[in-house]
């Protein structure tokens, strides 16, 4: 089998030595590890497709891989087969881009930088952004529907995609890259495989949608005194800036502390501690000035109705930018604990946050709560305790998940399933729902290869 996978991507590009294929086995948070028969790293789809076919006749499930930064275990191997882990990360040429019809088409390994970059360079947008974008592939994005904090503005990383090309379970390629807005030719094939994880093909390469890169943005670092205030006040700024708010985050004080212990040269943009915290921006053409003036104005207005406590509108680029690396080291500042990446209606956050702290609060008197999150979509990262209170984490997740369900919110709102939800997830999902998901996977992947043992 690896000598003809060897001859299929070349001898080099099927790794067997522990010391090669260590990093491919182990999960990001190094929850989950587990070993496959070799990792292989297909260079174009023609190989990926040969690779494929070859497995589907051998019986030999396939572990399709980004950048392997999920926090769900969905892109590791789980050891209860012969498996290999299909590393897509050579395949990260830019194949095309329009600027006149606004889109790049891309393969699966592409680092999400280096898109953003591909479209800065053209004098445009592509939205998606998180945390991770220095290292996560494009192709484990749009497998995992990936949200980030744009989302408010542009929507989930299934929004950004016109087209795909994937290759099926079979090892058959399916060329759906189409750079259409409007093509009303039955379904919608291209959804079937944006988060679905994996499980049901190879994405092998998307035609993305680009916009316009603003010319001015307005960042402002904003304390309230409570999720609810938070709500309101997310309210208030769209009525006064509409559209041109494009990210809306927030965080409550103990995240900040948890970053100013951590992150070395980090500081509090305020004068004096507050309960919570967000990151407001605004994005559009024009002159910066105009811009950061109308945010200011807002602010302004907003504080003089008792909406925020205190703010900080940033007056450079750089300020903007040490705003945004407290927010996006949050994550790494409280890395061991339990961890909830949950959605509900905007308007409920308050509820959630309230609730499921209060129901903490009494099972687990003093245990700390680091909420945080993308509040302009209603996915809050409500991650709890330290890393001794993992042993209870089935106890801890029962207690926001129940709230989260009695808020009509969804126990996975941007980081997908893989191994870490796949039980629960039966729960929560409508039997009718995880019924026509399991046709649907019976459907294209009849013998179960594609990436066995995660979200179903």
């Amino acid at each position: 089998m690896r000598d003809r996978l060897g001859e299929i991507v070349g001898k080099a590009n099927v790794l067997t030595s522990p010391e090669d294929t260590a990093t491919y086995f182990t999960d990001w948070r190094r929850r989950y590890s587990a070993a496959a028969e070799c990792v292989v790293r297909p260079g174009s789809t023609a190989e990926v497709a040969r690779v494929v076919a070859l497995c589907a006749r051998e019986g030999v499930a396939i572990v399709p891989q980004g950048g392997n930064t999920g926090l769900c275990g969905g892109s590791v191997p789980t050891g209860a087969r012969r498996e290999i882990v299909l590393a897509l990360g050579r395949m990260n040429r830019i194949r095309s881009l329009d600027a006149l019809n606004d889109t790049v088409t891309v393969e699966a390994g592409c680092v999400l930088a280096a898109v953003q970059r591909a479209a800065e360079q053209a004098g445009r947008l592509f939205p998606l952004s998180l945390a991770a974008e220095g290292s996560c592939q494009i192709g484990g994005n749009l497998s995992t529907n990936a949200g980030g904090v744009n989302v408010l503005r542009y929507g989930n990383a299934r929004e950004q995609v016109l087209g795909l090309e994937v290759v099926l379970p079979d090892g058959r390629i399916w060329n759906g890259l189409r750079a259409l807005r409007k093509d009303n030719t039955g379904y919608d094939l291209k959804q079937l495989f944006l988060g679905a994880e994996g499980t049901l093909g190879v994405i092998t390469a998307a035609v993305l949608r680009l916009y316009p890169k603003p010319s001015a943005t307005a960042t402002a670092w904003i304390a309230v005194a409570s999720p609810r205030q938070a709500v309101e006040l997310l309210a208030a700024l769209r009525e006064r800036l509409g559209e041109r708010l494009s990210a809306f985050e927030l965080a409550s004080r103990s995240c900040l502390e948890a970053v100013l212990a951590h992150a070395s040269g980090s500081r509090d943009p305020l004068a004096s501690p507050h309960p919570w915290y967000l990151l407001a921006e605004a994005a559009d053409s024009g002159e910066p000035e105009r811009l950061r003036e109308a945010m200011e104005r807002a602010l302004l207005e907003c504080a003089g109705r008792g909406a925020l406590a205190d703010a900080a509108v940033a007056q450079s680029g750089e300020q903007a930018r040490a705003f945004w690396r407290l927010r996006e080291s949050i994550p790494q500042a409280q890395f061991a604990n339990v961890k909830h990446d949950v959605s509900v209606p905007v308007s409920r956050t308050p509820e959630l946050i309230e609730e499921a702290g209060r129901a903490l609060e009494a099972a687990y008197p003093g245990v700390p709560v680091y909420a945080f999150g993308h509040l302009g979509d209603g996915n809050i990262h409500f991650n709890v305790g330290s890393e001794a209170l993992l042993a209870q984490s089935e106890a801890v997740n029962r207690i926001v998940y129940g709230v989260v369900a009695r808020l009509g919110g969804s126990i996975s709102a941007e980081h997908g399933l893989g191994q870490l939800k796949r039980e629960e997830i039966r729960r929560h999902k409508d039997p009718l729902e995880l019924e026509l998901m399991a046709a649907l996977k019976r459907t294209l992947d009849p013998a179960g290869l594609m990436n066995p043992g995660k979200l179903l």
